[in-house]
């Protein structure tokens, strides 16, 4: 950030009084422009059909990581709830209608600046294309899914616990979980 969103003065990074981290302040007009993370949202969209389970994917038509598989997600929109920005963005990227169920996975990523979350959902039929962020969609078991292919490690641990989640369901032996976990990546110090 170079310059103040409310005056357009140049701001400073400073700690703030009454603050710990450092901050861009405009020293103009006194306005302190907090940088928080940013959320993205998706979802698991599912597909049963004579006792199978499969997952719909989106090949990723655009960077980071073009070419690779993810779930459809992406950033929350002002004045969103997150489970709308989770069917809004499935329609968006994989053309697909879900029924939305609980939160699944909360990750945090914090040497991106992120928090990514993403509900279980159903397709509603089979009526899915690519948007115009996916190269393709298409609807995979877990036996099927390109795991060496996979665009984030956030989307691996997800479906990682979805599919032995769904197991202990579908055995009787348990129930879907609230899973959070910590994507941590050890910066490059420099020099």
């Amino acid at each position: 950030m170079k310059f103040c969103s409310e005056c357009a003065h140049p701001v400073s990074l400073i700690v703030p009084t009454d603050d710990n981290r450092l901050r861009y302040v405009c020293e103009q007009c006194g306005v302190i422009h907090y940088q928080n993370p940013k959320m993205v949202i998706g979802s698991i969209p599912a597909w049963e059909h004579d006792g199978e389970s499969r997952v719909l994917l989106c090949k990723r038509a655009i960077e980071p990581r073009l070419g690779y598989w993810t779930l459809p997600a992406g950033f929350m929109e002002n004045d969103e709830t997150t489970s709308e920005a989770a069917r809004r963005e499935t329609l968006e990227e994989a053309g697909a209608r879900i029924e939305l169920h609980g939160l699944f996975s909360l990750l945090n990523v914090p040497h991106v600046h992120q928090v990514h979350m993403f509900y279980r959902a159903t397709l509603l039929d089979l009526n899915y294309e690519a948007g115009i962020e996916s190269l393709e969609v298409k609807l995979f078991s877990e036996e099927e899914i390109p795991w060496e292919d996979i665009a984030f490690p956030t989307v691996a641990y997800t479906l990682q616990s979805y599919f032995s989640d769904l197991k202990k369901v579908k055995s009787g032996e348990g129930a879907y979980e609230l899973h959070t976990h910590d994507i941590t990546k050890k910066l490059r110090q420099p020099g």
